[in-house]
């Protein structure tokens, strides 16, 4: 239970025997290590290993933690240990995401932004979340209801009817205990986040956990004196947490020290040599990019999206329009791979729940989201394929509730080599993999409800431009270079409609120089 009289100063072992076996335990942090417990982590590997306690927990996150193999939440991928997950992502910790696919555990994916907010509501005493998200989607209970495999069965979502309309209702689950990280922590608790490179849901889950009787632990780099924190430094009031672990050797990301540039306190100097090679990667942002007008306000999705920051720059347009990430972060450009969501001179770090807040209510003028799989009516998976499970992180929150969304993807995958020049593009050696299959088993984006929002849907490849009509997709713009039968049509599981004004990918992207955007947007 929550102590009265501040909080108690533990080591990570001592910290988790205040875990119980079925307890709700929730975890703050995201990829690459970002703001991550691992201390706690660990030590609750250790607890269990040695003690098989506490077990049957039922363990929520509402970004995906690792390095896509074994740090993050992959240690706790033991038998026993865990009863049910109930995740944003899950492809950042494999481990957990391979008991789920052999039936070993109950495994549900919701979308990231939703249960962040749920936190909030179940800290507010709220029975839980009325939202469009996830409609049409696996995570309508008429589909899936956000369910993973054979052996989970409980419905957690239901569909009500409110002024005439379908709303999806997430109910609020308390946690029985939050655990947490911060930066720095002072003897009556009270917790900074200066070091951290995100806030995400930190002081929602915190808050969620204490006003429903629950315990909060928070793993810090240092402990200084009472009340001597600057009291708009403080993200997490002392009064709602009840165990601290100092952790002096904890680190910003799994590979660096604190790095002052992505903590938000230093600006970083433009350099060339960052600039991104040309590549199939690089046409493709290229090309998104180019949807994006001067004052968009956007979100930018992991993978192939994360390079429409650095080629922006490149073409010295980059503050002319925001990009923003789920995580918080608002302005300047996200870091790629595992560390997506760390980002360069960013302007501003919003908590999680608020940037959701600014999301589903129609903020965003642009989505710059990856695919795995499209189908011949538009609809898009990206959280479960190949029988491997990824999970949808922010992904629905954001195509569902952007007035244009621009999918970015190669047309195939697995070993796909291609070569840009002066000439346009060729294959040199097609992938293995089709991703523009006929139907799409499973559904994070439905094409049809998106048209019936009103919604601009753009699928761009490095060598094809679709667009989304009632019909399905239509093909609007090829590369230079390619055959658009046997390069394109024999490349689908479909055929697409043929736009009457079919016109060629604009030769730019694919030279190995600037594309003079800057002189454009002017």
């Amino acid at each position: 239970m929550p102590s009265s009289i501040g909080p108690s100063f533990r080591n990570a072992d001592r910290a988790v025997q205040l875990i119980n076996s079925g307890d709700v335990v929730s975890i703050c942090g995201a990829g690459g290590g970002m703001t991550e417990p691992t201390a706690i982590i660990d030590a609750l590997v250790r607890r269990y290993r040695a003690e098989s306690e506490p077990k049957h927990l039922t363990v929520m996150h509402t970004s995906g933690l690792g390095d896509r193999g074994d740090r993050g939440m992959s240690p706790l991928a033991l038998p026993g240990l865990i009863k049910r997950i109930i995740g944003g992502h899950w492809g950042q910790s494999p481990r957990l995401a391979e008991m789920a696919e052999r039936n070993e555990i109950e495994a549900y994916n919701f979308p990231q932004g939703t249960m962040s907010q749920l936190f909030r509501c179940a800290a507010a005493g709220q029975p839980g979340l009325l939202t469009k998200v996830g409609l049409g989607t696996f995570i309508d209970p008429r589909n899936q209801g956000g369910k993973l495999n054979e052996i989970t069965t409980e419905e957690l979502i239901q569909i009500v009817t409110l002024a005439n309309e379908e709303w999806m209702f997430y109910p609020a689950i308390a946690p029985d205990v939050a655990i947490i990280r911060g930066t720095t922590c002072d003897l009556d608790g009270y917790v900074t986040m200066e070091d951290e490179i995100s806030y995400l849901d930190t002081l929602a889950m915190a808050q969620a956990a204490h006003n429903n009787g629950g315990t909060v632990i928070a793993q810090v780099k240092r402990v200084v004196k009472a009340g001597s924190l600057h009291p708009k430094s403080v993200r997490i009031p002392g009064f709602i947490v009840d165990a601290v672990v100092e952790v002096p050797e904890q680190k910003q990301l799994y590979v660096s020290e604190v790095d002052r540039f992505i903590s938000g306190d230093f600006q970083a100097v433009s350099e060339k040599s960052n600039f991104l090679k040309l590549s199939e990667r690089k046409v493709i942002a290229r090309r998104a990019l180019m949807e994006v007008s001067p004052g968009d306000v956007g979100n930018v999705g992991v993978g192939i999206p994360d390079g429409v920051g650095p080629v922006a720059r490149e073409e010295g347009i980059a503050d002319s329009f925001t990009l923003t990430v789920e995580h918080g972060t608002c302005g300047g450009e996200s870091l790629q791979g595992i560390f997506f969501g760390a980002s360069i001179n960013m302007r501003a770090m919003l908590d999680m729940p608020s940037q959701f807040d600014f999301y589903h209510g129609g903020g965003l003028d642009i989505a710059l989201l990856s695919f795995a799989e499209v189908d011949r009516m538009g609809n898009v998976n990206v959280h479960k394929f190949n029988g491997k499970i990824m999970g949808t992180g922010g992904f629905i929150d954001i195509c569902q509730t952007s007035k244009k969304v621009v999918f970015c993807g190669t047309l195939t995958a697995g070993s796909l080599k291609v070569t840009a020049g002066d000439f346009g593009l060729q294959i040199d050696q097609e992938g293995k993999f089709r991703k523009f299959i006929d139907d799409c088993q499973e559904i994070t984006f439905s094409g049809p409800d998106a048209l019936a929002r009103g919604q601009e849907v753009i699928y761009v490849t490095e060598r094809a431009v679709f667009r989304l009509n009632r019909e399905g997709l239509v093909l609007c713009e090829a590369a230079p270079g390619i055959d658009i039968e046997h390069d394109i049509f024999e490349q689908m599981g479909f055929r697409p409609q043929i736009a009457e004004n079919l016109t060629m990918m604009d030769s730019r992207l694919f030279m190995d120089v600037q594309m003079g955007l800057e002189n454009e947007w002017r």
